[in-house]
């Protein structure tokens, strides 16, 4: 089990490429850090969070590329005031790895919303992330506005 203030990981922990680069995407979310949130990102990366069409991306046609992905931060990452991740179970194969997490984000006035998801995290060989497909549904999410 890996802790640390705002990541949880209590998944399997084996060495893997992708979920290198899911924690250090988390990480780098968790601790408000734009900057190096975008560095774990290919150049041509897609962020879809979540799949499909929502009230985040009307179209469901994702975020790509460092500014699309900057923007998607911009908008709805870095106007939450805490993300804490709670990392239940990971799959890892190939150049993907699939977690299964809870989210617990403090938005404005106290209040939270918790978002139980899988995040699917594809990289390159430079261990880049070259796809973030989180799996969600926002009325859930919406339902535990608290």
């Amino acid at each position: 089990m890996t802790s640390s203030s705002d990541v949880l990981w209590e998944a399997p922990d084996g060495e893997h490429p992708a979920r290198r680069a899911a924690r250090r995407s988390m990480t780098a979310a968790s601790a408000g850090k734009r900057d190096e949130w975008l560095a774990a990102f290919a150049a041509d990366a897609l962020v879809e969070d979540p799949v499909g069409p929502s009230m985040l991306d009307p179209e469901g046609e994702g975020h790509r590329g460092h500014e699309g992905i900057g923007k998607f931060w911009d908008d709805f990452v870095g106007p939450v005031q805490g993300i804490r991740f709670h990392v239940k179970d990971s799959f890892a194969n190939g150049p993907c790895c699939a977690n299964i997490a809870t989210l617990t984000m403090t938005l404005g006035q106290g209040a939270t919303m918790t978002v139980d998801c899988v995040i699917v995290y594809t990289v390159d060989e430079d261990g880049l992330i070259t796809s973030l497909r989180a799996h969600w549904e926002p009325e859930r999410a919406m339902a535990t506005l608290r």
